[in-house]
């Protein structure tokens, strides 16, 4: 077979199976340049005592496990006492390492071939945990963080705050709880815990109640429309006496009461009929109150027995009103300071309830 036959069948079989011939490419090839970098070290640095203590609060404060502190210009004879020292502050004296700091080691090495510090840091109290701590800088602020978790029925509330703030955290509570009824349904045991020393502390405040958070939350939305309804009753241009004489009827003619203590006083009252003295008190004050009238809770006893009631301002005027006493005497009535017999409570924390003096009687010329 000649030659020119042989080129002839081999294209034939390219072309039954398919095969094109290849097309004419040029491949430009250029060398490969590697990038170069500069390779930035974001680590803190400290060349004096209290800048190391301050790279290791930062490094608390974010609930950081693990960093790097780089110490070039650090006396080099000075690292390791100094690092220990600093240790001892952030766990004893830092308030938030006091609180969230299980245990902290710091271990001498290099960084980028200069003197460096690695730190390890195991927390009872995590990132999340310290995330949540509250600031506050008043003891207007501390109290409001308080009452915010008390109004939430929160079990706890961290809050860093100057020292000399927020000195009677159970007192508040009680406080709080008596002047607002209608959000604190139950008052809760209150455990504090400080965390450091200086000029700020963090306080571990933990509130444990006998009814669950559900259950309380379910009683707070239930009196709201009773407290609704009872500052709707009184609405309108009626003197103050009136007002409270209304309210008055419209606490203590829901039930055929049941003279008991709950320990969720304002929804055993208003949705039970189950309450003692002091829970009829606060809650015709905080009726009182979001009506717009004066009214304040007295605590002390009657008959050597614990009472709580209420004084009110008529026109100037201050008066007892004991909403036991005056359904016992068949309807709303004041009582001056002379006429609480048998009544004890502290004369020097309340005004004095003298009434509205007689009117002279004119004489007559003779």
């Amino acid at each position: 077979m000649g030659q020119k036959n042989l080129c002839l069948i081999l294209l034939a079989c390219l072309l039954l199976t398919g095969c094109t011939m290849p097309s004419s490419t040029i491949v430009s090839v250029e060398p490969h340049r590697e990038s170069r970098h500069t390779v930035q070290d974001t680590s803190p640095s400290a060349a004096t005592y209290d800048e190391l203590c301050q790279a290791l609060e930062a490094i608390v404060s974010t609930g950081t496990e693990s960093a790097t502190i780089r110490m070039p210009d650090y006396p080099s004879q000075s690292i390791e006492t100094s690092l220990q020292q600093a240790c001892r502050y952030i766990t004893l004296e830092y308030p938030i390492g006091a609180y969230a700091v299980d245990e902290i080691h710091c271990e001498i090495g290099t960084s980028l071939g200069k003197p460096a510090a690695a730190v390890t840091v195991r927390y009872h109290h995590g990132r999340s945990e310290i995330q949540r701590i509250r600031i506050v800088l008043t003891e207007e602020e501390a109290q409001k963080a308080v009452t915010d978790a008390l109004a939430r029925f929160d079990q706890s509330v961290v809050i860093l705050k100057p020292q000399q703030t927020l000195q009677d955290v159970t007192k508040l509570v009680q406080t709080y709880a008596r002047d607002n009824p209608q959000k604190i349904m139950e008052v809760p045991q209150v455990t504090e815990t400080l965390y450091g020393h200086g000029t700020q502390r963090v306080a571990e405040l933990i509130f444990t109640y006998q009814t669950d958070r559900d259950s309380l939350r379910r009683m707070q939305t239930q009196v709201k429309p009773v407290f609704d309804a009872a500052v709707l009753y009184v609405s309108g241009d009626d003197a103050d006496r009136q007002k409270h004489a209304q309210l008055y009827s419209f606490l203590m003619e829901r039930f055929d009461y049941k003279l008991e203590t709950s320990i969720t006083p304002a929804y055993s009252l208003l949705r039970h009929g189950v309450g003692d003295s002091r829970a009829f008190a606060t809650v015709y004050a905080a009726m009182c109150r979001a009506a717009g009238l004066s009214c304040q809770v007295i605590t002390g006893t009657r008959n050597g027995e614990p009472r709580t009631w209420n004084i009110i301002e008529l026109d100037g005027y201050c008066y007892h009103v004991d909403l036991l006493r005056c359904s016992e005497l068949g309807g709303f009535q004041t009582f001056t300071d002379g006429q609480m017999q048998g009544y004890v409570w502290d004369f020097s924390s309340y005004p004095a309830c003298t009434g509205q003096p007689e009117p002279e009687e004119e004489t007559q010329p003779e």
